[in-house]
């Protein structure tokens, strides 16, 4: 059995780690780069959620499957494992008694150039926050509607759970072979989220706002749009190792589903930094003020409270002694 590393913006602490752990369990592996890549039974990709949707945005071979490991406590939906638990779960790999969940993704062309596909969700927003912008929907070519809002989400079922799911959105399950629309704070108050067969065409035109719009792939990269979005199902769909079997994406929807509720009564600026942290993994102070705009009063005092909800937990940094980074907890 061999197996290839990928870590893009891990630790090398956290590569060697699992190699370590392989070679004692007589796995061969080897680290996952553009320039070498040999032939492997899977891949395993450290940095948690993040992680696993970076590999699946790169030019690899997305017909192997991903086995997902956070170095945190963050349980997610694409990486089950977390770094100190692996060493118990080796010979579950090693025996390859594990199953792999085919998870859909989301192709995507931007005035008609095809950009990387996605495996959360595509949104178009105005390039301003809170101004509103001006779009026609169409699915396999009819007119669904004409809208004024903040903006578009097409979400697939794995993300239903992220951003769709704050924009009041459905939550659907894994296996559904569907995606969804939602169109966020509508000037129609009827407006209602919409979902369509995961055959669809879904095309949005005619984008316009006063001032550039931009369209988001998985909540990482940005780009300018002119005036049209297409998404398509993407053929192959990523493939993710489940090594527990006690521990479903099920059981991680009910976990998060549970955190909503209780976010509710957060202040907004605390759900901004949980926000922040679960799109973009451990972070500073001085980092979340950066991403969030915030000031650094607002963030220190978020940051407090968050601590003393157990929402997020401190730690010194790796990298500099001095400085304390901070992740999401593992919600239990």
């Amino acid at each position: 059995m061999q197996i290839g590393i990928y870590g893009s913006g891990t630790t090398e602490s956290a590569s060697k780690t699992i190699k370590k752990i392989l070679d004692e369990s007589g796995i061969k592996s080897f680290t996952l780069t553009k320039s070498k890549n040999k032939p492997a039974d899977c891949i395993i990709v450290l940095g948690g959620d993040k992680g696993v949707r970076n590999y699946f945005h790169r030019t690899f071979d997305s017909t192997l499957p991903v086995l997902g490991i956070s170095e945190g406590e963050a349980s997610g939906f694409l990486a089950q494992i977390e770094l100190k638990e692996f060493s118990t779960y080796v010979n579950v790999l090693k025996k390859q008694n594990y199953t792999v969940e085919e998870v859909p993704r989301l192709g995507v062309k931007i005035d008609g150039k095809n950009v990387y596909p996605v495996l959360n969700d595509v949104a178009v927003f105005s390039s301003k926050s809170a101004m509103l912008m001006e779009h026609t929907l169409r699915v396999n070519g009819d007119e669904v509607w004409h809208d004024n809002s903040d903006g578009i989400i097409v979400s697939t079922p794995i993300g239903s759970s992220a951003y769709s799911m704050s924009a009041g959105g459905p939550v659907l399950f894994q296996d559904s072979a569907v995606f969804e629309i939602i169109s966020v704070n509508s000037l129609d108050v009827t407006r209602r989220p919409i979902i369509v067969s995961n055959d669809s065409s879904i095309e949005i035109d005619d984008i316009s706002a006063r001032l550039h719009c931009e369209v988001v792939l998985d909540g990482l990269d940005r780009y300018k749009v002119n005036k049209t979005v297409e998404c398509t199902q993407f053929f192959p769909p990523a493939k993710i190792i489940r090594l527990k079997k006690d521990s479903t994406a099920i059981s991680a929807l009910a976990k998060k589903v549970h955190l909503a509720e209780e976010l509710l009564s957060m202040p907004p600026s605390s759900k901004l930094l949980l926000k922040t942290l679960e799109y973009e993994g451990a972070l500073t102070q001085k980092d979340l003020a950066n991403k969030t705009l915030l000031p650094d009063r607002t963030v220190r005092l978020a940051l407090s409270h968050l601590l003393k909800k157990g929402y997020v937990k401190k730690k010194v940094s790796i990298r500099d002694a001095r400085q304390k980074i901070y992740e999401i907890s593992k919600i239990e």
